[in-house]
């Protein structure tokens, strides 16, 4: 008897790889077991449905819970229904907004539909990788074959501005050790006009050693009238001392600083200053140039230091670029605080990298778009952004024992640790 012929297996789907930052913010590093995935995917899933939902109704009826209701608008909301539907992960109780009308019709979960076959997670996910919301719609489209308005995905994405005033206006610590101020610049439309902004970010350490984002501001210019409002803003929320502010040369900075925080060191970004130093150098010079201007950084007092920097300034590299030494010597001020603190204390201000590596991935994130239309869609996109960023934040920067420790001993009383 012939054999029966064997039947090809189908190849399973070939899924789209997931980025590791959304699965960071549900699934954090370590074992869990086949329970803890089902139990964090179904509460993920569902409050990110009810509040896509609680968006699609404030899109419905023209305004936003908590706000005024318009006087045209007679319709308001009437609570909420248990719903039960069917999931790949089994079933899940949801609460379905209801309208005094009778008029809301929910598109992601329509009415009679029991099943929950196509839009999920994904519209916030998506929004915070820099897709915009054209590109939303046709990715939606195309997975789920579901037709959704750009009105509507905006709404969506416009449900967490609420949690971006709650984070921009939440307490802070009393005492930071060292917090570093950096800038990223972004187009925004302005009155018809697209303009060149400056997003300010302020990245603290804390005196247990781990990281912080402090806030967001956007302004067009920087000067002492904008960082005095930011420090007000820091003062206001509880941040009573700042130890170390760690700047690449922004304008305004020290005048500001002096009146809000008048015991603060100010500190410039070393590498930055070696960097913006080896600009007036060609490539094939720059390694000798940097091994020259290292004499000056490694100094063990400020006094050997510039030392170091008159003997280079009358060497070769300073005759040849005495550009160089004219930015070390304006800037000298903002230096030689450095050469006060021993080793330890050097490797965390020495520069703002941290900062910088969070500004770079932030970047890679909006590049792809044009501009934004205001203020607010820039602070929203880069908000999420940064909540995926720093949603793997949880250990102490490097050596930062042996840095605390000497923190305590420079600063005392001023050096205070919140209680556990």
């Amino acid at each position: 008897m012939p054999r029966r012929p064997k039947t090809p297996s189908a190849s399973p789907e070939e899924l789209a790889p997931v980025a590791p930052e959304i699965l960071n913010q549900f699934a954090p590093d370590g074992p869990l077991t086949a329970a803890d995935i089902e139990a964090a995917t179904r509460r993920f899933k569902k409050a990110l449905i009810e509040r896509a939902l609680g968006a699609e109704m404030s899109h419905h009826l023209g305004y936003a819970p908590g706000t005024a209701k318009p006087d045209e608008t007679a319709n308001h909301r009437n609570g909420s229904s248990a719903k039960t539907v069917l999931t790949d992960e089994g079933p899940l109780p949801l609460a379905i907004p209801r309208d005094r009308l009778g008029t809301f019709e929910p598109q992601l979960i329509p009415k009679h539909e029991r099943r929950f076959t196509g839009f999920d997670d994904k519209i916030i996910a998506l929004y915070a990788r820099g897709l915009t919301v054209r590109e939303i719609q046709a990715f939606l489209a195309e997975m789920y074959a579901v037709d959704v308005s750009p009105e509507l995905i905006s709404a969506v994405t416009d449900a967490v501005v609420t949690e971006i005033t709650d984070w921009q206006t939440r307490p802070l610590e009393p005492m930071y050790p060292v917090v570093f101020f950096d800038a990223l610049r972004v187009k925004i439309r302005d009155e018809a006009v697209v303009r060149s902004k400056a997003v300010y970010l302020a990245l603290a350490v804390l005196p247990d050693g781990t990281r912080d984002i402090l806030g967001i501001w956007i302004e067009q210019t920087e000067g002492a009238k904008f960082w005095l409002k930011v420090f007000t803003d820091l003062k206001t929320r509880g941040c009573q001392d700042i130890l170390i502010a760690v700047t690449d040369g922004l304008k305004g900075m020290r005048e500001a600083l002096e009146a809000a925080y008048p015991t603060t060191t100010l500190q410039t970004c070393l590498v930055h200053l070696i960097r913006h130093s080896l600009d007036f150098v060609s490539w094939k010079d720059r390694k000798a140039a940097a091994s020259a201007l290292r004499t000056i950084y490694v100094a063990p007092t400020a006094d050997a230091a510039l030392a170091a920097l008159d003997a280079f300034a009358v060497g070769p590299w300073g005759v040849r670029f005495p550009t160089i030494v004219k930015a070390w010597r304006a800037a000298w001020d903002q230096v030689i605080p450095f050469f006060a603190f021993p080793p330890a204390v050097r490797r965390v201000i020495y520069t703002t990298n941290a900062l910088e590596s969070v500004n770079a991935r932030v970047r890679k994130i909006i590049k792809t778009r044009g501009h934004f239309p205001n203020d607010e869609a820039a602070t929203k996109l880069i908000w999420l952004a940064l909540r995926n960023i720093t949603s793997t934040w949880s250990k102490a920067a490097h050596d930062w024992r042996a840095a605390m420790n000497q923190f305590a001993i420079l600063y005392e009383d001023r050096f205070t640790r919140s209680p556990a």
